[in-house]
């Protein structure tokens, strides 16, 4: 029996998508356990290159039951345009499940969220105006809706109705036009009827995977940085994407994680606002970025890159209990002659910390780096430790020092086979 959870150990992007790709050709189920379509996963298989954003990353293999959990939120329209584009690529979507918990996104979501952000100004948060946070507001409010309101058509009515009313008031508040609720239940009819199979009672599946020793990942967006409790809180989103969560997001008992994965970059990057001590503003962070490829999956905004940040390894690798990690895109640090790695932050009076701290105290950190020399040799094609370069090996041990965590896997390719694994 195997429950294994894939969290990312950063800001976001850091590859979960295509470590569970990989894993998923060996597992029974998956289960997006948080978060929505406001952070992508990108897949490179057989079948294609797909950014997902709501469908579990373990949708390419025909075996794996996949399931958007609980603890998500879903934009049913969303996900009903990412699934014709899997479907359009000749990958079944047969074996995908919603729980009938998981609250939805609606369309006053998304209005709100980008009337919100543009009022903040000068202070905005960086939200990709999804809907995402209004969404889990509704949820903590309880006048939030659920996809499996969308099966009983008078309750959903009864629901919607104040519920829209309470979003319409804000709408006008902030200049927009209010929705019709005519209109909007109508939608939903709409989504009942393209979605309404797939609506479930997810516990019983999890449940009976859970008990008869079947192979269970847990898939999570973003990273520890965003986390809404110990990430840089106000510019986080609105769930928990650590490794605590998991279970309850996706209907397990909290003690039945035995391995928990937390996947890295070999360098670092962010999407959004907020600190972010290691960032690069000269031309090696351009190098990252465009050789990298460093653009948001979900919005196309050019993500921050700087170097690797030791100390949010060693607080996420804390927070989540790693059991092993997955360092993705080292073919991207090939050709580089210096690399360097953020051990310690440097208060203003002069104190070392190895730790991150709460948001007001990490905008004044100075990152106190040590160098590494870099690699001519490319990497793209390795697929053992062995054939590393000797530099790139040391570098990798590095970070796993850092980390306290054993390296697991390491990626030095977008497509599936360019895996390492130790």
């Amino acid at each position: 029996m195997a429950v294994t959870a894939i969290v990312g150990a950063q800001w976001g992007d850091e590859g979960k998508g295509r470590v569970v790709d990989y894993l998923a050709q060996t597992a029974d189920m998956v289960i997006r356990f948080q978060g929505g379509d406001n952070a992508g996963h990108t897949v490179v298989n057989d079948f294609g290159t797909f950014k997902l954003h709501l469908v579990p990353s373990g949708i390419f293999n025909p075996q794996t039951v996949n399931i958007i959990g609980t603890g998500a939120v879903v934009n049913p329209q969303s996900l009903l345009d990412e699934m014709a584009g899997v479907a359009k690529a000749g990958v079944s979507t047969e074996n995908l499940f919603i729980s009938n918990r998981a609250q939805m996104v609606m369309p006053y979501h998304q209005m709100l969220d980008g009337l919100q952000e543009s009022a903040r100004a000068e202070k905005k948060i960086g939200t990709t105006k999804r809907g995402i946070g209004p969404a889990y507001a509704d949820k903590g409010a309880r006048r939030g809706l659920r996809l499996g309101d969308l099966l009983h058509s008078d309750w959903l009515k009864e629901r919607l109705r104040p519920a829209l009313e309470n979003a319409n008031r804000e709408i006008t508040h902030f200049g927009g036009e209010p929705l019709s609720l005519n209109v909007l239940f109508e939608e939903c009819m709409a989504w009942r009827d393209a979605l309404g199979h797939r609506i479930v009672d997810t516990l019983p599946l999890v449940r009976d995977a859970y008990r008869t020793g079947k192979s269970i990942l847990l898939e999570g967006q973003l990273g520890v940085m965003r986390d809404l409790d110990w990430g840089i809180y106000p510019y986080v989103t609105s769930s928990n994407p650590t490794a605590s969560f998991a279970p309850s997001g996706a209907g397990l008992p909290p003690n039945s994680i035995n391995r928990v994965f937390g996947v890295v970059k070999a360098y670092s990057t962010a999407v959004g606002e907020g600190p972010f001590p290691t960032e690069l503003f000269d031309d090696n962070g351009a190098f990252l970025r465009e050789k990298g490829n460093e653009y948001g999956a979900t919005t196309g905004r050019p993500r921050r890159c700087g170097w690797f940040d030791g100390v949010a390894i060693g607080f996420a690798s804390y927070l989540n209990g790693f059991t092993g990690l997955a360092i993705t895109k080292l073919d991207v640090l090939d050709g580089m002659k210096e690399l360097k790695i953020c051990t310690h932050y440097r208060l203003p009076d002069g104190t070392l910390i190895d730790y991150v701290p709460d948001t007001a105290t990490l905008e004044t950190v100075e990152p106190i780096f040590e160098t590494h020399p870099g690699w001519d040799e490319p990497t793209t094609d390795v697929r053992r430790w062995d054939d590393l370069p000797e530099n790139a090996k040391s570098y990798l041990k590095r970070i796993e020092t850092l980390a306290g965590t054993p390296l697991a896997f390491v990626s030095v390719g977008a497509e599936r086979e360019a895996m390492i694994v130790l």
